[in-house]
């Protein structure tokens, strides 16, 4: 229902906390199937928009949430005891360095919330995920993009960035990035935190840690107090509908985290399914597995079809789709690919108008992506 004239001048006088609020613009997600369906009537839909798992999730989740459903009247355990119990474990850190979000985005804005104010600043990289700038709009602090290096994080420039403004409070870093898929080398990073103040506090967000093990930057927990890992159960374990997160880190930096925390901000049901889907490894395996599959093959697809990507380390690629035919741009092929039941991400909100993001789907899902965009491509 629309505001009638009345309401919207009874609103008039009030402001937002921050001026820099009113600069947000909503984040966009990727085009659920059911809206596509509603807009084209399409009903065959293949989603390669949002870094899901196609593969699902773990046989063990559905156990463990069927046998949640007679407790739905029941709140949560607050303070998560088994899955942190089970997160320790995996992860070789004590229950009290884990703090449970719902979803890693829970998890990045309680960090910018504990740590960031008015005139602070908050460092990130170009092409970077885009919830980092908009938590800098959101808490009222001065946002700093460090320009990329060859689409991923520049450490040295970025490390100068801090070094250029003392006031900076949090330095986010994606590893691999999205939605560019680069990574960053263990020596590199180690460098770039030995590099800053103590007082800073360096957020790796490791979302698609699963798909490039090799990645994994626990060991700078042991050597650096202000360094926060973020992962989170929604890509590889398959659980993006239960927004399920944790972050490691200090001891003292977890206990103010879980202070700023929402009490029951992980759901019964997510909290048994994260502890039932990190026990099963073989399925994380076989998703790592048919992802590096099927990589390679669209790698090659795109090679065929003259259409440049970036090397992805995650479980999505980058391509550009600019060719040398008038008026055929990203925003075309996104649409023409839409209005034929194949969803993919466009990067214009990121700075490239000319890339498109594509999830990497199951073999039958690839080549019906492929086909399509040979298709739209020869139309041209």
């Amino acid at each position: 229902m629309q505001p009638t004239e009345s309401t919207a001048s009874s609103l008039a006088p009030l402001k937002p906390a921050y001026d820099s609020i009113l600069a947000l613009a909503p984040y966009q997600t990727g085009k659920p199937v059911e809206e596509l369906t509603r807009e084209y009537g399409i009903s065959d839909v293949v989603k390669l928009a949002s870094n899901e798992n196609p593969m699902g999730c773990s046989p063990h989740v559905t156990l463990a949430v069927t046998e949640q459903l007679g407790q739905l009247a029941r709140y949560p355990d607050g303070n998560g005891y088994y899955l942190k119990e089970a997160l320790a474990d995996f992860n070789e850190v004590s229950v009290d360095q884990i703090t449970l979000g719902n979803g890693s985005d829970d998890l990045l804005d309680i960090l910018a919330r504990s740590f960031a104010g008015v005139d602070d600043a908050i460092v990130y990289s170009q092409y970077a995920f885009i919830v980092y700038p908009m938590l800098a709009k959101m808490q009222g602090a001065k946002g700093i993009e460090v320009p990329a290096q060859r689409f991923g994080h520049d450490l040295k420039a970025m490390s100068q960035a801090v070094q250029d403004n003392l006031n900076t409070k949090i330095v986010f870093i994606a590893n691999p990035n999205n939605p560019t898929g680069t990574q960053l080398e263990h020596k590199a990073l180690h460098e770039f935190v030995a590099s800053v103040p103590s007082s800073v506090l360096v957020v790796l967000d490791e979302a698609y840690i699963e798909y490039s093990p090799e990645s994994n930057n626990r060991a700078l927990l042991d050597e650096f107090a202000n360094v926060v890992i973020v992962r989170t159960f929604s890509k590889a374990y398959g659980l993006a509908g239960l927004r399920v997160g944790y972050a490691l880190s200090s001891v003292a930096v977890a206990d103010l985290l879980n202070r700023i925390r929402q009490p029951f901000n992980v759901s019964r049901i997510g909290l048994a399914a994260a502890a039932a889907a990190l026990k099963d490894q073989a399925f994380i395996a076989d998703t790592r597995a048919t992802n590096n599959e099927q990589m390679r093959w669209l790698e090659k697809q795109f090679d065929a079809l003259g259409l440049g990507f970036i090397k992805s380390h995650a479980n999505f690629i980058m391509v550009e789709v600019e060719v040398e035919m008038e008026d055929t741009t990203a925003a075309v092929i996104y649409q023409a690919l839409l209005e034929q039941g194949v969803i993919v991400r466009p990067l214009t909100a990121y700075g490239l108008p000319n890339w498109l993001r594509i999830t990497v789907g199951l073999a039958e899902d690839n080549l019906r992506l492929i086909d399509t965009l040979q298709s739209i491509l020869s139309e041209d």
